[in-house]
């Protein structure tokens, strides 16, 4: 904090409290609790150079309210849980948010974006994943699921090189109008990133594992120094894998094999976490770190239900709730220990910890959520409602489409 104590620098201490009220002279106390931090310049509540927070945690229930609230409904202080100490107490200097990033914020915000898709990941959260994967300037990100690469650009924002692979080849070679993935990065001025298409499940297949005549530990010819990613989870954007559902398939004549693309077929959501965590002990440097999004309903276990390896040890795990049946955790691990190929299948084997009652909690999401909402009452009026909110916007967009191209003609 030295940098900003000078005398001539602006500040104010902002007291965060969740699910508790508490007066402006208790708010004082609680300022006054770091005096002995001798912050110089004057006290300035609007717009100061430097902004402090306090943060005091309490318990919450299963619906996201205070366990313990401090006021009853009639706004009288309950004493027996006024007097329960809050689960902890942060305090720190605020980096960005509204008031310092919006600007930033807004800058990188989707609805500005040149490329877009229906999973395209929102600019603060894949800010804060590249965060957490410590992304840096001159290390090599990669996205196994790249899709319109709102993430693979957070990284580029970061100064990294940047790869993606994916294995559908529509959104990597973008829209008719030449809007693709790189509009993006020609949108902000960063270098063109190298994207490929491939099939995360057969990564070990489709690259070098390993420069000829290295030992068996050199698991990896490139090392990436993070794996930042969104998995298809099978709830907006089902996961595809290599292969063909039909018992025999025809060989590719040679004459096509140039520019021949693969079927593919369905990617079990339990298979695609399996393979990440795969891929990344496989080609991550040692203390490079992954970070991924993987949904979870209400029984999801941590202690159980992560996907591990043996060369990755979990960091952190961050949860959003979303519904209160539904949420997401944004995962962070390291890899610390080197992969060795001839383990692979132990390694795969081992991913779920309670085997197939694990894997299905992540698998089956969409299906779960489906379920879920069908309990809700008048669940059906409101399937009808957002059917025809759907079906009048997609009349209007051909309404605009046919105006447009008349408008054109003439």
């Amino acid at each position: 904090l030295a940098p900003h104590i000078a005398d001539d620098r602006s500040w104010k201490i902002t007291v965060h409290t969740l699910g508790s009220k508490y007066t402006r002279e208790e708010q004082n106390d609680m300022r006054s609790a770091f005096s002995f931090l001798n912050l110089g310049g004057r006290v300035q509540m609007e717009d100061p150079d430097d902004e402090f927070i306090l943060i005091q945690e309490v318990a919450l229930d299963p619906k996201g309210s205070p366990l313990y609230p401090r006021h009853s409904h009639k706004q009288t202080v309950i004493e027996e849980n006024d007097s329960l100490p809050p689960l902890a107490v942060y305090f720190g200097r605020i980096l960005g948010g509204e008031r310092n990033w919006r600007s930033d914020l807004e800058r990188f915000s989707l609805k500005k974006r040149a490329y877009l898709g229906p999973t395209s990941m929102d600019a603060e959260l894949s800010l804060v994943m590249t965060n957490l994967a410590q992304v840096r300037e001159g290390g090599i990100a990669f996205d196994p699921f790249v899709g319109t690469g709102s993430i693979l650009l957070s990284c580029g924002l970061r100064g990294a090189q940047c790869f993606g692979t994916d294995i559908d080849i529509r959104v990597l070679r973008g829209k008719g109008d030449g809007e693709s993935v790189f509009s993006n990065f020609r949108q902000y001025g960063l270098p063109r990133p190298d994207l490929v298409r491939s099939d995360n499940a057969l990564y070990h297949r489709h690259y070098r594992c390993g420069a000829k005549g290295a030992s068996a530990g050199a698991s990896a010819g490139v090392r990436y120094a993070s794996i930042v990613t969104d998995p298809p989870y099978g709830i907006r954007a089902g996961a595809r894998k290599s292969g063909s559902s039909r018992a025999e398939v025809r060989p590719v004549a040679d004459e096509h094999r140039h520019d021949h693309i693969a079927q593919t077929q369905p990617y079990c959501v339990s298979d695609v976490m399996a393979d990440l965590m795969d891929v990344a002990a496989r080609t991550l440097e040692v203390g490079g770190r992954l970070v991924y999004i993987i949904p979870s309903m209400r029984d999801f276990d941590e202690a159980t239900d992560l996907p591990r390896h043996a060369c990755l040890r979990l960091v952190y795990t961050c949860f959003q709730t979303l519904s209160m049946e539904y949420g997401r955790r944004v995962v962070t691990m390291e890899k610390v220990a080197e992969y060795d190929p001839a383990r692979r299948r132990d390694y795969l084997a081992a991913t779920w910890a309670n085997g197939p009652e694990s894997a299905e909690k992540c698998a089956n999401i969409r299906a779960r959520i489906l379920e879920a909402a069908k309990k809700k009452p008048k669940y059906e009026e409101k399937l009808a409602f957002r059917k025809q909110k759907r079906r009048e916007h997609r009349q209007a967009k051909k309404r605009e489409k046919r105006a447009q191209q008349a408008a054109d003609h003439c």
